[in-house]
């Protein structure tokens, strides 16, 4: 009997699901039995695989029945203890030579839903070819011919080890990024780790000197309250932004469910866009730290890093969306860092993944070297590229009327948005204006959830909010308050 209701597919970045209706234990065991099937084949599993998971609910049962399935295969498990931030898993799995890696989450995603991520034997995001491969060995999967062991069964032979690697990991954060810098500094900083996996992690890295850190939402709730989802952006933070004037804090930092997306919140309660944190670091590395080296966005991602390439004399390289496209092209490249808009930024020198704890880290770093604010930052960044401004918003949409939105778009005939050319239609993910003046407008469907998204860069508020709205309407969608 097959137990999979509907095809299981990965994503931008794994599988996810609404909990109990498509992310069950049944679909989970076929997961990881796919999973187990692929690493036998590519002879990765006498490596062993690194198992973590969020604070998402039952993620830890969920955990638990990837490691009986990967044990009834012969497969070692190396089961994390506690919930644990994406980044950690995936340096872990890079340090220690790991064959791959799992982590039950769902990043960003609403409390209704959780996920099935793969890590590749280097830490970063599966590729394409192997999530594939996965996916058709998991939905040939039946209930017979899934192999479990018992987890108590696995830990007896061996199978099962619960771990606590998190030292190995601050180890090497310790090795990228000045901690005792920042401990010493006395700033006042607030930490917003959304009720996730990253909960406490900043505060063992630079708390317990005159630095002083102060937390909120900084404990497990699945169920995210007062937020829509565990993603850091503006609407989400009010917390956060709340927290930073009540302090008058010089910044607050923030990560998402799984910590590996960042987000900024500047001294006056204003959140910093994520094209604009993107350029900021690129600015910190190229300008503070006199590091040289290529910058990898995805197509999502600030034009800013293009001047930033020409004054810095360094090449810019773009993808599609997700950072499995980044990834490889930051190791082709040995790239100094790679960003995409959700928040996302990896850097050289460390597992070609995102890592949220350490961008936030690095951020601060630029605060300390600089003295001055993320406002003053801002200030900084535009003398030199000019100011930009982005708006994205966000729209669900009933799965039938996908291909009516993308024949709609892709059909307009437009030659121009706002009085400006369109020089170019990139259509690699979706539909980008590349406009005569710089600008740009995206129109592209979420990778993860049936969301279509928004985005334009320009040159003033008012116009980015201007080139949404023309989006929405040649989309013909409405907003959701997604």
């Amino acid at each position: 009997m097959v137990i999979i209701a509907k095809p299981i597919k990965f994503g931008t970045d794994g599988w996810r699901g609404i909990i109990a209706e498509d992310f069950t234990f049944d679909n989970v065991r076929a997961c990881a039995q796919g999973y187990a099937d692929y690493l036998m084949q590519s002879k990765l599993a006498a490596r062993g695989i690194i198992i973590g998971y969020d604070n998402r609910f039952e993620s830890e049962d969920f955990a638990a029945a990837t490691a009986e399935v990967l044990a009834g295969n012969g497969i070692k498990a190396y089961l994390f203890k506690k919930a644990v931030p994406t980044p950690v898993v995936s340096y872990c799995v890079w340090d220690r030579k790991a064959g791959g890696g799992v982590v039950i989450t769902a990043s960003h995603n609403p409390a209704v839903y959780n996920g099935f991520k793969i890590k590749s034997e280097f830490g970063s995001s599966a590729s394409e070819n192997v999530t594939c491969s996965v996916e058709d060995s998991i939905n040939l999967v039946s209930d017979k011919n899934i192999k479990r062991m018992p987890l108590a069964q696995a830990r007896r032979q061996g199978l099962v080890e619960d771990v606590d690697f998190c030292d190995t990991y601050f180890a090497q954060v310790g090795r990228l990024v000045d901690l005792k810098a920042l401990r010493d500094a006395g700033l006042k900083v607030v930490v917003d780790p959304m009720f996730g996996a990253g909960c406490g992690f900043l505060e063992h890295l630079i708390g317990g000197g005159k630095t002083k850190l102060i937390p909120v939402n900084s404990e497990r709730n699945p169920m995210f309250p007062g937020m829509e989802r565990p993603e850091p952006i503006a609407v989400n933070l009010k917390a956060l932004s709340a927290a930073v004037k009540k302090e008058k804090a010089v910044v607050g930092l923030a990560l998402d469910g799984d910590a590996d997306r960042m987000g900024i919140m500047a001294e006056n309660g204003e959140f910093l866009t994520q094209l604009q944190v993107f350029a900021l670091l690129c600015l910190y590395l190229l300008d503070a730290r006199g590091q040289r080296g290529p910058l990898v966005k995805t197509l999502t991602t600030t034009s800013m890093a293009y001047r930033l390439g020409e004054l810095y004399n360094v090449p810019v390289f773009e993808t599609s969306v997700g950072f499995k496209y980044v990834a490889p092209v930051m190791e082709r490249e040995n790239a100094l860092i790679g960003g995409e808009e959700s928040g996302g930024y990896g850097f050289r020198g460390h597992v070609l993944e995102r890592d949220g704890i350490l961008a936030n880290l690095y951020f601060l770093d630029f605060i300390v070297r600089t003295g001055k604010s993320p406002t003053q930052l801002i200030e900084y960044l535009y003398s030199k590229v000019g100011p930009h401004y982005y708006e994205r918003e966000d729209f669900t949409f009933p799965e039938e009327h996908r291909q009516q939105i993308a024949n709609r778009v892709a059909m307009s005939g437009l030659k121009s948005i706002d009085g400006s050319a369109i020089e170019k239609l990139d259509m690699r993910d979706g539909f980008r204006f590349n406009l005569a003046d710089n600008s740009w407008l995206l129109i592209r469907f979420s990778g993860t959830e049936p969301v279509l998204r928004i985005y334009s860069e320009t040159n003033s508020k008012e116009r980015a909010r201007k080139l949404v709205d023309f989006g929405k309407t040649l989309a013909g969608v409405q907003s959701t308050g997604c």
